[in-house]
């Protein structure tokens, strides 16, 4: 880390990683393999972050690397129209409820970027509207009332983003109906869109409730403003068509990252034929990525989703994380301060805090983080793998066992009861 530190700043990639919300040093690893991953000192360690969530499959299923091999060995880039990028495509627009049309990025920052811009190119409207703690990437116009590192490093924002950017975004609190209705019914007509995550992840787990997605989805129909959900994470995750399937809700436009990338780079954004019209070459939109639709990426990415569906992954992982919410649930009431678990299918958030599980960012208790540090050191000590921050996800995948539950749970329930009670 100290080398790193040198030529990276932070000696990190990713801010979070840094383990800034929880002291130390981080860790440098070496190899991952099923549920394992193994640092640069040799230690190995059960890993519940899973590359923040593309690995459903665990580390390196053999079937993934062995579609990245076959890939390597027929070229790794082509700068041009490539079949595996099609078959993808079609396996994508054919699982997700309402989508006609995708188009392939390099991460889930672009597409976010991309699918705004897209939604102020078929509006003509240049505003939009964000939730406070939803986070949709590092483009300066949606790093606003951010989650994710912002809010570990306390930031409602980042520096070098123009106020003028930020001005036409609109933030609103989750699960605030009348706030919502409100701002669409008064503004909606400058408004192109609202993106949310449906499944908020980025502080915390915060589920919503029904009634507030479907009003959203209501308000922005009668606004004409494009709703696009944020589906980076719970896309292929949650569901087969992710949280639109999940709860019965279609958005105008997604965003895609993590799981279709099989564990390589890789973003998506689509929608209805009418939308993505306006994207060039066919509209005014400019959208583009040299390394866009990747060859060695949509392979992993294929071999995924198929994977996934072979073996009635979705099924599966609810049962694993029921499993996982019969164990923890009785250490987390047994804990020397509050604390509860929230989990929606394999997504999974400890919370250290009392009362009802939080759905909005103000309602995310700032001590969590203090009682969070020990007890994220104490796990790792003890070989399990947590994110290091109070407000980020855990996941599970298909290669996560009882066994690795049980590890988990033992070691969960010594961690608590070693660290300060008065945090």
């Amino acid at each position: 880390m100290a080398r790193a530190q040198r030529v990276i700043p932070g000696g990190v990639s990713s801010p979070v990683r840094a383990f800034g919300a929880v002291g130390g040093t981080p860790l440098v690893y070496r190899r991952g393999e099923g549920v394992s991953m193994e640092d640069v000192d040799g230690r190995t360690y059960i890993d519940f972050v899973c590359s923040w969530g593309p690995l459903i499959l665990g580390h390196a299923h053999p079937e993934v690397r062995a579609a990245i091999h076959a890939a390597v060995d027929r070229g790794t880039s082509f700068g041009a129209p490539g079949e595996a990028e099609i078959e993808l495509a079609e396996l994508i627009v054919g699982w997700y409820p309402g989508l006609e049309q995708v188009r392939f990025t390099s991460s889930g920052t672009e597409a976010t970027m991309s699918a705004i811009r897209v939604a102020r190119g078929a509006t003509g409207r240049d505003a939009i509207i964000k939730f406070a703690g939803c986070y949709h990437g590092h483009a300066d116009h949606l790093l606003v009332a951010a989650g994710s590192g912002l809010i570990t490093f306390g930031h409602p924002s980042s520096a070098g983003v123009p106020e003028a950017f930020a001005r036409e975004t609109i933030v609103l609190p989750l699960d605030d109906i009348d706030a919502m209705t409100s701002m669409l019914r008064k503004e909606g007509h400058r408004i192109a869109a609202v993106i949310i995550e449906p499944v908020p992840a980025n502080n915390g787990l915060l589920l919503q409730r029904m009634e507030f997605l479907r009003a959203l989805r209501a308000e922005t129909e009668r606004a004409g403003t494009i709703l696009i959900f944020d589906e980076v994470i719970s896309g292929f995750r949650l569901a087969r068509g992710g949280a639109a399937e999940h709860y019965g809700i279609t958005p105008d436009m997604v965003t895609f990252g993590k799981v279709i990338g099989g564990g390589l780079p890789v973003g998506a954004f689509g929608g209805r034929r009418d939308i993505m019209r306006h994207l060039a070459p066919l509209g005014a939109v400019y959208q583009a990525g040299t390394l866009s639709g990747n060859a060695v990426a949509m392979a992993a990415g294929i071999a995924t989703l198929q994977i996934l569906e072979r073996e009635d992954a979705w099924r599966e992982l609810e049962a694993r994380g029921a499993a996982l919410e019969t164990a923890l649930t009785p250490v987390l009431a047994n804990a020397p301060f509050p604390a509860q678990l929230v989990r929606l299918g394999s997504l999974f958030w400890i919370s250290l805090q009392g009362g009802e599980p939080p759905r909005a960012a103000s309602a995310v208790a700032a001590e969590a983080a203090d009682r969070y540090r020990p007890v994220f050191h104490a796990m790792l000590r003890r070989g399990v793998a947590l994110a290091p921050s109070a407000y980020e996800v855990g996941f599970l995948s298909l290669a996560h066992t009882q066994q690795h539950v049980e590890r988990l749970r033992d070691a969960l329930a010594e961690s608590l009861h070693e660290s300060p009670t008065t945090a």
